[in-house]
This record gives C-alpha cells, structure tokens and sequence, in this order.
C-alpha cells in the first residue's frame, strides 16, 4: 500500500511537502508536477479522513439523527451525502435512537474529532442543547425544529396542517380523530396539529377528538380499535404516514372499509402509502430536496456566508383513495 513516504521519496521531497500539497497548502510548480505524476503512476489514494483530523479545518459533516428506520431520515440523508460529494466532504451519521442524552453527548463527541460542522435532525431542543451548541462552537444546523439560537431548515408543518384540514372539511367531515404524537416535539405534535385546529376552529358544527401515540406503526394499530368503537369517526387525521398505516391496518382488521367506513389522512409522503390499496392521501414534504439544501445551507455557514435565520421549505397534497367525500353523498 502507497504511503507519503512513498510518494516524497519517489519525487525527491519532503514528506512535509506531500502533506501541504495534499492538504491544499502552498507548494511551488515545479514540485506539484512532480508529486502529482508520483501520484498518478502509483495511483495514490490519500486518506482524507486522518487528512482531515490532522488539519485546523477539516472535511468531514456530523449529522446526528433520531432514528435510521424512517422513511423520512433516509431520504434526507441521501440528500445530504450527495450533496457534501459535491463539495468533497465526508458525512459521519450517529443515531441517537430517540435518546436526548444520547444526542446531547454526540454533539460533544463530534466537535472533539474536529467536525466542521453538525447537521441535527432534533425533536426537541432543550437547554441542554443550547449548552452544548455555546460549549463546542461549531456551526450547527438544525433541520425539522426552529429554535432562535439555531439557524434552521424547517417544514411548513402549521400550514400543512392548516390544508389538510380544509381539504378534509371541504370532503364533508365533521367527526373527526386527530391522532398525533406528544407536544415536546414541535413540529409533528404541535405544529401539525395547531395547524389543524385553527382550519376546524372555521366551522362550528366539527366535533373533533384528540390522541397522541408514538412514530411506530404498532402502536397506531394497539390504540385505533378503541378510538372507532367510542367515538365512530368518519375520519382519521394522522401526524405521520406511519400512523396512518397503523390506522389502515387497524381499520382493515376490524373488517371496516376505507374509504367507505373510514376515511384517513397523514403527513410525509411516504413511498408506502402510494404501495398500499387504497392509497393513504397525505402531505407530502420533499425529504431529500430537505438534505440537499441541509448541506449547501451548513457549508455556508462553515465558510462563513450570509443565511437566513429559518428556512421554511415546500409541501403539497397527495390526493388518492382514502379519503370518502361525504359532501358528494349528502346532494
């Protein structure tokens, strides 16, 4: 295997001369010809990640996630690792597994391996966090929550939320269970749902229920049979397309029919709800289009460039098979 050493001796230089020439630093013409034939002859490959651990500025991006089962996750990923090849960076990805302690601690762990830069994927944003982004004064991007001490890539969840309530209000619903997640999370428990009420808050005549479950899809289908026999909505309103499933699911094994007997909604546009029968109609937010702005935006920041404080990104409506207008029957 080809060393620096191999390569300085094979030209006649220095080792130190390889390194600043391979690290970007000044080295005359004369002697970058020569390295860069030894290079080529011998088909060197530098390891840019001790590269960059040994330099004051490094190449590598800490992204720090949730959760890799996620539809959602994913997809942003392969919007950020495309987009950092682009700028020959290096992605190091942690999954905190929903952990905040775990989080907080791959935030410290990340600025000690010299990161250029974090992009997190955050639930919620406490003040341990604000902690730890003072402390390792890195550059971090959050994407999915806002928060004033962050700049932030966020999805326009209140707005979403806002028109899939019209939509389904327009479809004739009144009686309604909104099943989403707990509150801590900003953007899914909150936004979404805030969203919603204030399209219900139009109409007097809605009797709308409230739930809260997690992001699993088991736990949709535990807790959806006792919604439909206590309170029979015409409708579900999901806060993610994974609760929808577990709703279409739960649904499906009670012998209802959707759209007929039940109708149902989420939000994310998962590839699964345009697999199933009948589709799931949901709002669909554009994850790796999320990524590729995630990594032009941190670089941005890392060389120092203007960015906005928030940037808020596009949605829009799915409309496909799970949705019954009532509207139409009612003629």
């Amino acid at each position: 295997m080809v060393t620096i050493s191999d390569i300085a001796k094979q030209s006649g230089v220095a080792k130190s001369t390889v390194s600043r020439f391979l690290n970007g630093g000044s080295v005359s013409e004369t002697t970058k010809l020569k390295i860069e034939s030894v290079i080529n002859e011998t088909g060197y490959i530098p390891n840019t990640f001790a590269q960059s651990l040994k330099a004051k500025r490094t190449n590598i991006i800490g992204t720090i996630v949730p959760r890799l089962n996620s539809f959602a996750t994913s997809q942003t990923l392969i919007g950020i690792d495309e987009q950092l090849r682009e700028y020959n960076c290096q992605m190091i990805i942690s999954n905190t597994s929903q952990n905040l302690e775990r989080e907080i601690e791959n935030i410290y762990s990340f600025a000690k391996q010299k990161i250029a830069g974090i992009i997190l994927l955050a639930t919620q944003i406490t003040e341990a966090h604000l902690e730890a982004a003072r402390k390792v004064n890195i550059p971090i991007l959050l994407v999915g929550q806002q928060h004033d001490a962050f700049y932030s890539l966020i999805h326009n969840d209140f707005d979403a939320g806002y028109d899939i309530g019209k939509y389904v209000l327009e479809k004739g619903h009144r009686k309604i269970a909104y099943l989403g997640v707990s509150e801590k999370d900003i953007a899914v428990g909150l936004k979404r749902k805030s969203g919603f009420q204030r399209a219900v808050s139009e109409h007097s005549d809605c009797e709308v229920h409230y739930y809260e479950t997690s992001f699993k899809i088991g736990e949709a289908i535990k807790k959806v049979p006792s919604i439909i026999d206590s309170i029979q909505p015409t409708l579900f309103v999901c806060a993610t397309d994974n609760i929808a499933l577990g709703v279409l699911k739960a649904a499906s094994l009670k012998g209802l029919n959707i759209p007929n007997d039940v109708s149902i909604t989420g939000f994310g546009g998962y590839d699964m709800t345009e697999i199933v029968y009948p589709g799931i109609t949901t709002i669909k937010f554009y994850y790796e289009e999320v990524g590729t702005k995630a990594a032009q935006t941190l670089m941005k920041l890392i060389n120092g460039e203007k960015v906005d404080k928030t940037t808020i990104l596009n949605y829009k409506i799915i409309e496909r098979e799970s949705v019954d207008n009532l509207s139409l029957s009612n003629l």
